[in-house]
């Protein structure tokens, strides 16, 4: 009788168990509903999880990527809200000096002497800056990110602790629903026609140590502008074809990126909080913001973002109160 009774609680636990993973592994499937071909951005080996336990915002090199014009009217906004939060691990790669940054950012502002433009080989010169910074400090995640997004680490670190930095992980969000497709200069004059997926750079993406360390000979310093010169696409397109057509990787979509390139009133303000990144600007002539009641008003507040914060973290001094959903 015992023994059935324990075979009986045995065979309820493994079919729940059966039942979580699959419901993991529909969100997932949904999640890439809207890219075809791509897989689900859920780890494939257990053992990832198992390796990823006990990660914390220390392994992760944080990239923002800026320009001296947008110094005062984006980056002090993202210094006083989630930059305070993430500080040690954050790093801003900007193209002029600027001592009023330098002195809230110290050593953590790179100079990179990159051109001001928003050119293919401007924008491909301070990725190759963020990209060499990461592999020389030894972190096990690099994440980049633009000056109009709101990065929330927790829900960072939650998404990241799926997987390992010892596996080839490259996550983030499409902008496309399908696969961009190049010309790829070859000697001679000839050309080939190439195709892959790429993470939109507007709503950030992260890539494993592992992964970054076999993008070296097409990313690493000038091998990245020679790179992004083959098939004439701008930087976060260049990652994409590095890692799909070089390495032999695979994007990860994920659906908790968000750029402004999507109408960002659509987020459920329910799963704000969830999200691993958000931004601001213009979609359709029309603002782009995230739809979120208080506490200041969007005269006070046009990006939402201080106003996310102050839900994200009441204890902050300037926010006005404590604020719950």
């Amino acid at each position: 009788m015992g023994r059935r009774l324990i075979r009986g609680l045995s065979g309820a636990a493994v079919f729940l168990v059966s039942v979580a993973l699959l419901s993991v592994r529909h969100r997932g499937a949904r999640e890439t509903s809207g890219y075809p071909g791509l897989r689900e951005g859920m780890p494939e080996n257990p053992e990832q999880r198992t390796q990823a336990r006990g990660l914390t915002l220390g392994d992760v090199f944080i990239a923002v990527k800026t320009t001296k014009r947008f110094h005062q009217s984006r980056m002090e906004l993202l210094l006083d809200t989630w930059i305070s939060r993430a500080r040690e691990q954050t790093y801003v790669f900007t193209d002029e000096e600027d001592d009023a940054l330098k002195r809230r950012m110290g050593d953590h502002v790179v100079f990179t002497n990159c051109s001001a433009e928003h050119s293919h080989p401007a924008l491909s010169c301070k990725m190759a800056a963020e990209f060499d910074a990461f592999l020389a400090s030894g972190q096990s995640w690099f994440c980049h990110l633009d000056d109009d997004n709101y990065l929330n680490p927790q829900a960072l670190l939650k998404l990241l602790s799926s997987y390992s930095a010892k596996w080839d992980v490259y996550l983030g969000k499409p902008s496309l629903n399908r696969p961009i497709r190049a010309s790829e200069t070859l000697p001679n004059n000839q050309t080939k026609s190439v195709r892959f997926w790429f993470a939109t750079g507007g709503a950030g993406f992260c890539i494993s140590r592992k992964l970054a360390r076999k993008m070296v000979p097409w990313a690493s310093g000038r091998n990245f502008l020679s790179t992004s010169e083959l098939i004439r696409l701008p930087d976060d397109c260049t990652v994409g074809y590095i890692i799909e057509c070089k390495v032999g990787g695979q994007l990860l979509p994920n659906a908790l990126f968000h750029s402004h390139l999507e109408n960002l009133q659509l987020i459920p303000t329910s799963r704000l909080t969830q999200q691993v990144t958000l931004s601001y600007g213009v979609f359709e002539n029309k603002l782009n913001v995230i739809e979120l009641n208080g506490p200041f008003s969007p005269q006070e507040d046009p990006s939402r973002f201080r106003s996310l914060h102050c839900h994200l973290y009441p204890d902050t001094s300037w926010c006005l109160q404590a604020v719950g959903w």
